[in-house]
């Protein structure tokens, strides 16, 4: 009778800790979680950083200059399929996120982590490899600018705050 409550008891404990990892995993299929906005790192289990140096993944656009209020096409290139992402532009200035997407491509959405739109993350865990975007400068001189990613290729193995090259704000004296 003993070994038959242990028995349960551990198949009890395996059934618990395989559906709270499962809940886990599912809630960031849906996208990156708003702890994620400062930092950009996923919040996985165990997740294994890789250098940003040394990733697979472009991110650029045509304009090397842009004005107040200007769209700005912004395209993701990559040699591998990936699940996750989370893409963000910055001032070059003080790292603050800065403006707002307003083109997205299937299997993403927009996400506040300070103004409505300011960063774009997956919406499913469908296979990605290179996406397009537009990104919209807010009606305000910022300053120069920088696009960021983070690539999350599987539940363990992500590249973080992959960047762009600068695109500078005409105009400026």
């Amino acid at each position: 009778m003993e070994d038959g409550g242990r028995a349960h008891t551990a198949i009890a404990g395996w059934a618990c800790m395989t559906l709270c990892l499962v809940s886990y995993a599912a809630a960031f299929s849906q996208g990156a979680s708003l702890s994620a906005c400062t930092d950009m790192m996923p919040r996985h289990l165990r997740v294994q950083l890789h250098s940003s140096s040394n990733n697979y993944v472009t991110v650029h656009t045509n304009m090397s200059f842009f004005f107040p209020g200007d769209r700005v096409p912004v395209t993701v290139r990559s040699t591998r399929d990936y699940m996750g992402f989370m893409l963000q532009a910055r001032k070059v200035s003080n790292n603050e996120i800065a403006g707002t997407f307003i083109f997205l491509p299937p299997g993403s959405k927009l996400l506040t982590c300070f103004e409505d739109g300011d960063t774009v993350t997956h919406s499913d865990k469908s296979l990605k490899r290179n996406l397009s975007f537009v990104w919209r400068a807010p009606d305000q001189p910022i300053g120069d600018i920088k696009f960021f990613i983070s690539i999350v290729q599987s539940y363990f193995v992500y590249w973080a705050k992959i960047e762009s090259a600068v695109v500078a704000q005409g105009g400026q004296n």
